[in-house]
């Protein structure tokens, strides 16, 4: 096992990329605390699923736009695993609104759901990483959509380019720690945030003919790519974005 005795936080554990993460991670011995906001009953059947493979996990329903409540996550992990050893920034939301419609409480809530907590628990995770000793692992789910526009969603576009630089510069400062900061890049993966997409079959094909390999990803997919990247097997891999995209964001028409 890549991660036995490791703890890990998991923030929007108990659907879509978020479960599919804290399962793997579990799978390969980590303990697992689930953060949630909504759906208390899919977190319980989580943690009654991870408690099956062997290892602990703990409920904590936490707001992760809230720093006191992200401190919440850390305090409860250390206190029911002794430490943590990874945090993995998942938690995200999006409008579906271009610049030109967007409100202000829209661009808020995006921000504040998905780079805002993304700041605060890299901030927070680190702190307790260092006051232990022996370095950690941060990585923060990001997007395709970090680095290629998706024109009518431009808050959560800006909200995952911020979370490029986040990765980027908290990875070069918390590097004298043998700390490592990474993101995950996922692109069309099959989740309920893409639930409307996915039932349009008309939408479907023009998606699959966009991705070389021609699918969309499974959440399981994205979710090797993060053990590996908590293990010690990618010690050496920080500040940076592992894309796992199907080929979308180097596709050509070929024109």
């Amino acid at each position: 096992m890549l991660l036995k005795n490791k703890s890990a936080i998991v923030t929007g554990a108990n659907s879509g990329i978020g479960r599919a993460i804290a399962l793997a991670l579990a799978r390969d011995g980590a303990n697992v605390t689930i953060d949630y906001v909504i759906d208390p009953e899919s977190a319980e059947e989580l943690e009654e699923e991870i408690s099956k493979l062997g290892d602990k996990a703990i409920m904590v329903d936490a707001d992760v736009s809230k720093p006191s409540d992200l401190q919440m996550l850390v305090d409860e992990t250390v206190k029911a695993f002794g430490g943590l050893d990874i945090m993995v920034n998942n938690a995200g939301i999006e409008t579906r609104t271009s610049v030109l419609d967007s409100t202000e409480d829209q661009f808020d809530k995006v921000i504040a759901v998905n780079l805002k907590s993304a700041f605060f628990a890299t901030q927070l995770a680190a702190r307790q990483m260092i006051k232990q000793g022996g370095g950690g692992r941060i990585i923060n789910i990001s997007s395709v959509h970090e680095d290629w526009p998706m024109p009518g969603n431009a808050p959560y576009c800006l909200s995952k380019g911020g979370m490029r630089m986040l990765t980027r510069t908290a990875g070069v400062e918390l590097a004298e720690h043998n700390i490592t900061v990474v993101g995950v890049g996922p692109g069309a993966v099959a989740t309920p945030i893409n639930k409307q997409t996915m039932s349009d079959p008309e939408k479907m094909k023009q998606l699959d003919q966009a991705i070389p390999l021609g699918r969309m990803a499974e959440p399981d997919e994205v979710a090797g790519m993060v053990v590996w990247l908590a293990s010690d097997q990618a010690g050496y891999v920080t500040a940076t974005t592992c894309f796992v995209d199907g080929g979308m964001m180097q596709a050509s028409l070929g024109l």
